[in-house]
C-alpha cells in the first residue's frame, strides 16, 4: 500500500473513530498531495513526491512551533505539536544527531573539504547519503561548524 493510499485509509479510520484532530490534519495532508498531483500532471505522483510534501508540511509545523514559542503562545504551540505528530507518522525515522555528525565528518573527509566554499558540495553529498532521514537544518549547522 502506497503512502497516499495509507493516508486515505487513515482518514476513513479517523472518521469512524471520530478523531477530529487527526482527521483535520489528514485532510490537510490529502489536500496537499492532491495539489502536488495536479502540479506534476501528466506524470503520476511518486512516493518521493509524497514524502517531499510531508517533509515540507513537517518543516512548516516546526517553524510555526518556533515562532509561537517566541511569541509565548503556548496554546498554539501545543496545537502545532499535535499536528506535527500526525504528519511525522508518515515520515521516515529521523537520524540521531550523533549519526548525522558521523555522516557529515565522513563526507568532509571523502571530499577533502576544508573551507566554506565546499559547503554546497558537502551538503549535496550528505543529502544523498542520508536520503531525507536527516534534518537539513542540523546538517547545515554541523557542516558550518566543521568547515570553519
Amino acid at each position: 500500500m502506497g503512502l497516499k493510499d495509507q493516508i486515505l485509509s487513515d482518514i476513513k479510520d479517523a472518521m469512524k473513530s471520530k478523531d477530529a484532530q487527526s482527521l483535520s490534519v489528514l485532510r490537510l495532508i490529502n489536500s496537499a498531495l492532491k495539489n502536488k498531483e495536479i502540479e506534476v500532471r501528466p506524470k503520476e505522483l511518486t512516493e518521493e513526491d509524497c514524502l517531499a510534501v510531508l517533509k515540507k508540511m513537517g518543516k512548516q509545523h516546526k517553524d510555526s512551533i518556533e515562532q509561537f514559542t517566541k511569541a509565548e503562545r503556548q496554546d498554539l504551540v501545543e496545537k502545532e505539536k499535535s499536528e506535527l505528530s500526525v504528519v511525522e507518522r508518515y515520515l521516515p525515522e529521523q537520524m540521531s544527531e550523533d549519526k548525522v555528525k558521523e555522516v557529515v565528518m565522513q563526507v568532509i573527509q571523502e571530499l577533502g573539504a576544508s573551507s566554506m566554499k565546499d559547503m554546497g558540495q558537502v551538503m549535496k553529498a550528505v543529502g544523498a547519503k542520508t536520503a531525507g532521514t536527516a534534518d537539513n537544518k542540523l546538517v547545515s549547522q554541523l557542516v558550518k561548524a566543521n568547515l570553519q
